[in-house]
């Protein structure tokens, strides 16, 4: 695991979720009496609360979503099944692994980021080339990866983006898996083989936007559980999600003044309509090919604050928004910036209310 002194965390851009919320693991450790899954730090129900939250103790919430799925997630993590979270990118799937792993192991650092360029030796194992020419393939030469340590210490590890990496990579899996071993074919003896400790599982995440980019096989789709992550249905619930993470993400950009809630808004009706296709009182439009999701609408409520705070030493306005609207939109399509610019001028105009106005009169912000 590796250790983040509490000192230090402060000058960290973002520490994990068990230091972040060691306070609150550590009053759920203290007071867990249930019955705990082999090599958990946490029994089923404290992991549960560690999720969703319980005011009564002082355990924030932490994933907005259906509990029910939470307590599916759990459940798989104690079988010797993994836990695959699927949904469009966005919905809070990374974190929701991360809370997972810290619930269950009290460690989220094991993590393997899929990609193109990923190989089995981030996976699984790599060498210390020097120590391997000059003694060998020993302990001392082997180098683990998460999954190698997850297996050895009994972890959750989490792989991130699974869909991304090639499918012969993908399968280096199947075994660890399905028989609970990682073979080591250079080494001899008992250190060819690594066996899975008690409390060891993969968490993966994929999103369904690369779905057919490297799909999975039949075989290590079977040694998955599936749980499909939703995006936010409830506006107010968005909203409160939106203002509370841009806070705190101004907050520690050393911003003081609190983002406006009447920009958040209509920042947040914007990425739902933009998201959906369709208005608030039901009138069908353009809908965005990129993505407009909540954990976008949090990136650019934390860039308004940033816009507005260090350029006029104020909260951002709809000036600003229109400004880091722009980047959001032009990421995946040209038409996009399009799209954005007609929803301005025909949606937007007829709104008398808040922000709306403003929003309007800034539209000619948009590059193009």
């Amino acid at each position: 695991m590796t250790e983040v002194a509490a000192d230090s965390a402060e000058r960290i851009q973002r520490p994990p979720a068990e230091v972040r919320y060691a306070d609150e693991l550590a009053r759920l450790r203290e007071t867990d009496d249930g019955e705990r899954p082999p090599g958990w730090a946490l029994s089923l129900t404290a992991a549960r609360r560690f999720v969703v939250g319980d005011e009564g103790v002082g355990i924030s919430r932490k994933f907005v979503g259906d509990p029910s799925l939470i307590d599916r997630a759990l459940v798989t993590l104690a079988t010797n099944r993994g836990l695959l979270l699927v949904g469009e990118p966005g919905t809070a799937k990374s974190l929701l692994s991360e809370i997972l792993a810290a619930a269950v192991s009290g460690d989220s650092t094991l993590t393997i980021q899929g990609g193109a360029a990923t190989t089995e030796d981030q996976i699984r194992y790599s060498w210390n080339y020097a120590l391997l020419v000059a003694e060998g393939p020993t302990e001392r030469s082997l180098v683990p990866a998460p999954l190698l340590r997850g297996m050895a210490e009994g972890r959750t590890v989490r792989f991130e983006e699974i869909t991304r990496c090639p499918l012969e990579v993908q399968d280096c899996l199947l075994s660890p898996l399905s028989d609970r071993v990682l073979a080591i074919p250079e080494m001899d003896g008992t250190g060819s083989m690594v066996f899975a400790r008690d409390g060891f599982n993969i968490i993966a995440t994929a999103n369904t936007r690369d779905r057919g980019v490297n799909e999975m096989s039949a075989a290590l789709k079977r040694r998955f559980n599936f749980e499909t992550v939703f995006p936010i249905a409830d506006f107010g619930t968005e909203l409160a999600l939106v203002e509370a993470e841009a806070g705190a993400l101004l907050r520690r950009s050393g911003v003081t003044a609190a983002p406006r809630r009447d920009v958040l808004e209509v920042l947040v009706t914007t990425f739902r309509e933009l998201r959906t296709g369709q208005t608030a009182r039901g009138d069908a439009m353009e809908r965005m090919s990129t993505v407009m999701s909540t954990a976008e609408a949090v990136s650019v409520a934390h860039a308004v604050g940033i816009r507005g705070w260090f350029l006029r030493r104020e909260a951002g306005t709809a000036e600003d928004l229109v400004s880091c609207l722009a980047g959001t939109a032009a990421k995946d399509n040209a038409d996009d910036l399009a799209k954005l610019r007609r929803y301005l001028d025909q949606q937007v105009k007829h709104r008398r209310t808040g922000q709306w106005p403003a929003l309007h009169a800034a539209r000619h912000l948009l590059p193009g």
